[in-house]
């Protein structure tokens, strides 16, 4: 099953950006589902709201429990306790994450949720002059019996 989830979020991914044949291809991005993308900038300002001021019951009730966090540095995490714990020991009161704003891109999965794509920034707390770069993430949505959960995040720098 994750290998199939593996293949399918590759595939999405290559599939994205294989579709872009030039610049010139590329049309503006607006919501094919208004209401659908309010509600997963909603979901994503509570979660990194959670991010930012460390409430890790927050974040660990929006990530699934089969959760498979790619990090383009670290690698693969599939433990949500795991997870956690790191935010806890590595982001808590060092890492402030901040949404590029007009950057986000939100696509309809039928019958299971959603995919985010955007572009963030995080800042050392610790270096507060310090320059961040802004990095692109992709997140799929569940919809789980009216909550709405991230199964899948990749996170490049």
């Amino acid at each position: 099953m994750k290998n199939a989830t593996i293949l399918l979020t590759g595939l999405l991914i290559v599939t994205t950006f294989l579709s872009c044949k030039s610049n010139a291809d590329i049309k503006e991005y607006t919501p094919s589902n208004s209401q659908l993308y309010q509600t997963i900038l909603a979901m994503d300002k509570t979660f990194f709201d959670a991010y930012n001021t460390c409430n890790l019951e927050t974040q660990a009730s929006i990530y699934a429990d089969d959760i498979e966090f790619f990090h383009d540095e670290v690698g693969l995490m599939t433990s949500k306790a795991d997870l956690i714990e790191a935010t806890k020991k590595n982001i808590c009161g060092k890492v402030t994450r901040v949404l590029i704003p007009g950057s986000v891109e939100v696509y309809p999965i039928n019958n299971y949720g959603a995919v985010q794509i955007g572009y963030h920034k995080f800042y050392n707390n610790q270096e507060p002059d310090a320059e961040s770069v802004a990095s692109k993430f992709i997140a799929v949505w569940h919809l789980d019996n009216g909550n709405w959960k991230m199964t899948r995040v990749i996170s490049l720098h």
